[in-house]
């Protein structure tokens, strides 16, 4: 079961019994119910128990934690603590989650997406941090640490499933001593494959690909050792691949130019990308909606494909300088390469198309600390430098295909199109087709940070402690756009047959604004011809802050009680899109800092028996960091004020030695409050104020219970069941539409399928197996009830009015077998 701070499999040196974990969420080897921070720590067990493959399944074990994905799996991976994430499908923003595996930072979510195997433990941090990490984190932050290499035993495992969808996945790993106590290599392995769960047809409903499938795998080396003066570390080199198709969406609701049949009028047909004929507006009605999505059926005009490389190394060395006083280092050098191209008009329209994006990321990273105890263990201190290094190149081909004029020509003039022909681009810019459309788009960031920082626990009495942390941090970073290559002859013409008044007045608006699609168009013309045009750029963004917190403590003996603030920042940058600078906007945005409050209380009872634990939270956010897509761009901007408030419990009962009840409980409002925006912001900025957070349910909780017993000497069979209940939330950015008009403000309707009914869905898995653990036989289904879910909504790209949804996966189950020698 899911057990969030309870019993788990870990290395002997660091569990004193069944009813402690140690964790070092503080940079310190502690108790988790000793220390005062809110952290939920997850052991393999219930890694397995609940079928948590990476990142994107921790929310089934951590209610305060939600993941959604969207476009491309390089960077549409948005993560959330407490409802607060960046809400990004751009390069150029941090996470507000930080992503730490093995002690070294993670810059990006996508590159954090490898396989869980030979996982110790994950540790969820909520509230931000920055004084104990090597990066600032506004949101919380996840703490992966892998089995170390054992340096006294040979041993390993081999884990095989095969499941729904053609699932296949393989693990294992083995440990072997080198020199007895001195040295071991531990190595490590995954292979998982599962065919797709949504179907791509044509416009014409025949089959010619799926997507959302898995195809990855993971090598992982680990050279340890340690020494009889106490000196220890390890290093690790890991390489993955993934060539998983991601992501795609299902339209609910057909634009307009679609439902008036108005592509008939230019030959396109039905093709607009529907799963269903018939679906309801109302936004708060699903039902419609849910049978589209149930379908699994997604209309483009090409499969999804990418291509992933992500290797890296990572040095880790412990020297003991005294008795009391140990040298950290932890370094790591890491190279993230994707190759990805898909169908960025989500229809088997062949209308706007992503031909080819490759991303790349290096990154170099150094933290040193020192840390000791002083004054007779009176206080326990620590001081750190950390610096990061990082380089990112973006070179996305882009092209209009074959639909984008008759697109157009539906889009503007419907039923009397006929006056200016099936394709009316063409017409204007006399006689060129869009379809000969094709840029290369060339962005890129060089950013480095600089930081030093100090965490320091003072015993002022035995009971009553006291913590002081604080960290200066440097940024700065140089980010850039420019066009290696444009071949756009139709926006040239039509710019140009506008200017000499050979276009009607009355349409010039709109044609140039189409024939000039922004994405596509050629970068800095001359702005007197009054397009959306993207504008070159090479800008500078640099930034400091003082990041600080103070707690307190109490051990009241069962119960341990703390209360804590914290000052917490991620930084700014700059909007890696080719948009960013579009009409001389800049593509700066501010860093965001947040102010937390928290109370906690973390009791054990009952000679271990039972925990609870409960927190309370208030987090306000100032210059919060948004990204929105508007249908023909990327834009920026910082919210004024975000609050994002609530509780947290956490328990556990153990009747009986082989059974366990959990139950795992949050309640959170993060929100953008109605004052979150000064009169003088931008309407896209004002329109958000009164409205939830994105992805932020208000209410999740975990219920399960596990269940061992013994049928012979050597056999055990089990059973573990686990139900995750959320409340409704919004799916996109926007609740509304954006007014044209300040006076409108407030007025427009809620946008179609915005909110996304609660559901509950049950893992359960059951099984026979070996009492001392070398082997076991387990079924298991997620998602027993099948439930259709979505994670993102956004506005259909190029078909006002339509609407479309990234789902979440759908019921999947399989037989494992696992060995352990």
């Amino acid at each position: 079961m899911a057990m969030p701070a309870v019993a788990q499999e870990q290395d002997s040196a660091k569990t004193v019994d069944d009813d402690v974990i140690i964790v070092t969420a503080t940079r310190r080897a502690q108790d988790v119910q000793d220390i005062p921070i809110a952290v939920t720590a997850v052991g393999p067990v219930q890694l397995e128990a609940q079928n948590v493959a990476n990142v994107t399944d921790i929310g089934s074990v951590a209610p305060s934690f939600n993941v959604s994905s969207a476009q491309a799996a390089s960077n549409g991976v948005v993560l959330r603590i407490r409802g607060v994430g960046t809400t990004s499908n751009n390069i150029g923003f941090e996470s507000a989650v930080g992503v730490f595996i093995d002690g070294a930072y993670q810059s990006r979510p996508g590159v954090a997406l490898s396989e869980f195997v030979d996982v110790e433990r994950v540790e969820v941090l909520r509230g931000p941090q920055g004084t104990l990490f090597g990066r600032n984190t506004s949101a919380g932050a996840l703490n992966i640490i892998n089995n170390r290499p054992d340096v006294n035993e040979f041993g390993g495992f081999a884990n095989a499933s095969y499941g729904s969808n053609n699932l296949i996945s393989v693990q294992g790993a083995i440990n072997v001593p080198l020199v007895q106590d001195t040295l071991a290599l531990r190595v490590t392995g995954a292979y998982r494959k599962r065919d797709g769960y949504l179907d791509v047809v044509d416009g014409t409903g025949n089959k010619f690909g799926e997507t959302n499938d898995i195809d990855r795998y993971l090598l992982r080396g680990q050279l340890g050792f340690e020494s009889d003066g106490g000196i220890k570390g390890r290093l690790i080199v890991d390489y993955a691949k993934d060539q998983s198709s991601c992501c795609g969406a299902i339209e609910l609701l057909r634009s307009p130019i679609e439902s008036a049949g108005l592509f008939g009028l230019v030959g396109l047909g039905l093709r607009g990308g529907m799963a269903s004929p018939d679906v309801a507006t109302n936004p708060f009605d699903v039902a419609t909606a849910e049978h589209a999505l149930d379908n699994r059926i997604v209309t483009l005009s090409r499969v999804p494909s990418a291509n992933v490389e992500n290797w890296g190394v990572t040095g880790e060395v412990e020297v003991p300088l005294g008795d009391a006083v140990d040298l950290i280092y932890i370094g790591s050098y890491r190279e993230y390469d994707t190759v990805e191209a898909f169908d960025s008009d989500f229809s088997a329209l062949d209308a706007f198309n992503v031909d080819s994006n490759r991303t790349t990321i290096e990154t170099m990273t150094h933290e040193l600390r020192l840390q000791g105890d002083a004054f007779a263990g009176s206080l326990n201190w620590l001081v750190g430098v950390y610096y990061s290094d990082e380089t990112i190149r973006q070179d996305a081909n882009l092209s209009l295909g074959a639909d984008y004029g008759e697109l157009v020509g539906a889009t503007l003039f419907g039923p009397t199109m006929g006056m200016f022909g099936a394709n009316p681009l063409t017409v204007f810019s006399g006689g060129f087709d869009p379809s000969t459309t094709a840029t290369n788009n060339l962005l890129g960031q060089d950013s480095e940070s600089f930081s030093v920082f100090t965490h320091n626990v003072f015993s002022i009495t035995d009971s009553f402690d006291l913590t002081l942390g604080l960290r200066y941090s440097d940024e700065s970073k140089t980010g850039f756009y420019n066009q290696a290559s444009n071949t756009n002859p139709v926006c040239s013409s039509i710019a140009a047959r506008a200017g000499m008044g050979l276009i009607p007045p009355n349409v010039v608006g709109p044609i140039l604004g189409l024939g000039c699609f922004p994405l596509t168009a050629p970068a800095d013309l001359p702005q007197s011809a009054g397009l959306p045009l993207p504008r070159t750029f090479n800008e500078d963004f640099s930034d400091e802050e003082l990041i600080y917190t103070a707690k307190l403590g109490y051990d009241f003996g069962n119960v341990n009680a703390y209360a804590s603030f914290t000052h917490g920042y991620k930084s700014g940058g700059l909007n890696l899109d080719v948009t960013a600078a579009v009409g001389g906007a800049s593509p700066a945005f501010a860093s965001e800092e947040v102010d937390a409050y928290e109370l906690g209380l973390k009791g054990r009872f009952i000679d271990g028996a039972v925990t609870a634990n409960i927190a309370v939270f208030y987090e306000e956010f100032t210059d919060f960091q948004v990204l929105e897509f508007t249908g023909t761009r990327f834009q920026t901007f910082n919210v004024p004020k975000v609050i994002s408030s609530g509780f947290e419990f956490e328990g556990t009962i153990r009747p009986t030695d082989g059974l366990t009840f959990t139950t795992s409980l949050a309640y959170t409002d993060a929100r953008y409050p109605n004052d979150c925006a000064a009169v003088t912001d931008a309407l896209a900025i004002r329109n958000l104020c009164g409205n939830s957070l994105t992805n932020a349910p208000e209410f999740v909780a975990i219920f399960g219970a596990n269940y061992e017993i013994s049928i012979t000497d050597s056999i055990d069979i089990f059973f573990n069941g686990q139900a995750r209940m959320e409340s409704d939330r919004r799916t996109s950015t926007q609740a509304s539409a954006v007014p044209a008009t300040a006076a409108q403000l407030g007025l427009t309707s809620l946008l179609p399928f915005d909110v996304q009914d609660g559901t509950t869905k049950i893992n359960l898995r059951a099984g026979v197996k070996d009492v001392d653990g070398a082997w076991a036989l387990e079924a298991w289904v997620t998602n027993l009830t099948d439930e259709v879910t979505r994670g993102v909504t956004f506005n259909t790209a190029l078909r006002s009015g339509s609407r479309s949804a990234f789902p979440q996966e759908p019921r999947m189950y399989g037989l494992t077998l696992r060995g352990k020698f």
